[in-house]
């Protein structure tokens, strides 16, 4: 099968933002490559080796590509992208040169090219990501796996935003803790927290294709009986309007018709409900997001209803030039920050509850 290869030349910082633009046009599948140049300082405190350049990109840039049916009018959906490109510089995001190009290719030449490069990655003291499709053995008891096939249409978990999420995770679940998980994507995250040694996790997104990925690798982590999968968003769960209406503005006036909520209440449905089929009970002891930065600071008054007193937010997808505005979001909602990690250009932050 032929498929149409759209190429956009960008930032780093912008990737997540045009993927998702990509997405939006019908892509049926992205991929992203960063700069492999030996002058990025690199974590190597858990084995990880680079021991040559991986590209020629310039360290700061990205190149993203999109597949598209070789039925569609490629000219279209560069004409819809292209302005949309442009217009995250109104948001602060700089898609740096935004130059768009594309080809025909065959699907063999993508599909499955990929996981030649994708192997066992120990990303913190006792968690590795591991693809199903390769071998691999502890190096010790303690060594826990997550067995994930991301698909074409997620990553491979390697990124520094979810090896942060993982690491935060290690350090603050001490065992028995029911968590939350917003923006589950593959399911990764939820994974680690259960190996981790949570007593349950909701995973919920947004994407039905990431509702049924996060599903896919449950079963094959075998943690079907601990992890919920759901399609949809914190606001919406606690009794909201929902994400895409309070991007439009609507933060929280008071809830639904017939609900009053005080700084720590939750909805009575909310509650309810997390009682019957969330596999969780509201409020919770850790809530994990690993999203953009501009989605964050929407909901961090929803995060702090939805964790009990002394819970623990943790949150990364946040580009260096972004932690000041999402630290001041944390702070606003009563939060205390614990921690603030970095690794290359992203930061994760670690928050409490008062």
């Amino acid at each position: 099968m032929l498929w149409h290869e759209l190429t956009i030349h960008t930032t780093e910082e912008a990737q997540e933002m045009i993927s998702n633009l990509l997405y939006e046009a019908g892509a049926g599948g992205v991929s992203i490559e960063e700069s492999g140049t030996l002058n990025k300082v690199r974590d190597t405190r858990y084995g990880e080796l680079y021991d040559q350049p991986l590209n020629d990109i310039p360290e700061g840039e990205a190149i993203i590509k999109g597949y598209y049916s070789d039925t569609v009018s490629m000219e279209a959906i560069i004409e819809e992208l292209a302005p949309r490109v442009e217009e995250l510089r109104e948001f602060g995001i700089d898609p740096g040169k935004a130059l768009i190009s594309w080809t025909t290719v065959d699907e063999d030449e993508w599909a499955h090219a990929w996981k030649q490069y994708f192997k066992p990655l120990r990303v913190s003291e006792r968690l590795t990501i591991k693809p199903t499709w390769e071998e691999y053995t502890p190096e010790s008891p303690e060594e826990k796996i997550i067995e994930l096939d991301p698909g074409m249409a997620f990553g491979t978990g390697t990124h520094p935003t979810t090896a942060l999420c993982l690491r935060a995770l290690e350090k603050n679940i001490s065992g028995g803790e029911e968590v939350i998980d917003v923006g589950t994507g593959s399911g990764i995250l939820a994974v680690g927290a259960m190996l981790l040694g949570a007593k349950s996790v909701l995973a919920l997104d947004l994407d039905p294709v990431a509702v049924t990925s996060a599903q896919e690798n449950v079963a094959l982590n075998k943690l079907q009986h601990a992890i919920t999968v759901k399609e949809s968003d914190l606001l919406t769960l606690l009794g909201g309007a929902g994400v895409a209406d309070t991007a439009a503005g609507d933060m929280w006036p008071s809830a639904r018709p017939g609900h009053t909520l005080g700084e720590n209440a939750l909805p009575a449905d909310a509650e309810q409900e997390a009682e019957g089929n969330l596999g969780v009970t509201l409020p919770v002891q850790i809530v994990v997001a690993n999203i953009l930065a501009e989605i964050i600071v929407l909901f961090t008054e929803d995060v702090y209803r939805a964790l009990k007193p002394g819970g623990i937010y943790i949150t990364s997808g946040i580009y260096k030039d972004k932690e000041g505005l999402v630290a001041q979001a944390l702070t606003a909602s009563g939060f205390d920050i614990i921690e603030v990690s970095h690794e290359e250009d992203w930061v994760a932050f670690t928050a409490g509850k008062r």
